[in-house]
């Protein structure tokens, strides 16, 4: 079973996207923010997939976060949200995958399959 790691401030947004990937089979921790996220990194291990939206409170955002993780835990794959902005691969690390939202959790559930193929 593969462990998303859901990274959003907005907690009934969190939440929402927390219990379709537990119904689709996915084991989900979640972090109000990428502080609390990269907490979460430090202790556990086993985490395969990071899902976080890009503005947060803290002290990184989730561009910022994303990077951290591809430095620090190369193996994870990374996925980025906003329903503010519209990221250019460039603007990601290397395989990060940009999601707009609003996204379906259905879709989103399928594209973390394949990923963990």
């Amino acid at each position: 079973m593969t462990t998303v790691l859901v990274v959003e401030d907005e907690s009934l947004i969190r939440m929402s996207i927390a219990d379709h990937l537990e119904e689709r089979g996915f084991q989900v921790i979640e972090a109000r923010d990428a502080d609390q996220a990269m907490q979460l990194l430090n202790e556990r291990s086993g985490i395969g997939i990071i899902f976080t939206d890009v503005d947060m409170p803290g002290t990184m955002d989730g561009i910022d976060l994303a990077h951290t993780v591809k430095e620090k835990w190369p193996p994870i794959r990374i996925f980025v949200t906003s329903g503010l902005w519209r990221l250019d691969t460039d603007e990601l690390p290397t395989n990060a995958v940009f999601i707009p939202k609003p996204y379906n959790a259905d879709d989103l559930a399928k594209q973390f399959r394949l990923t963990s193929r």
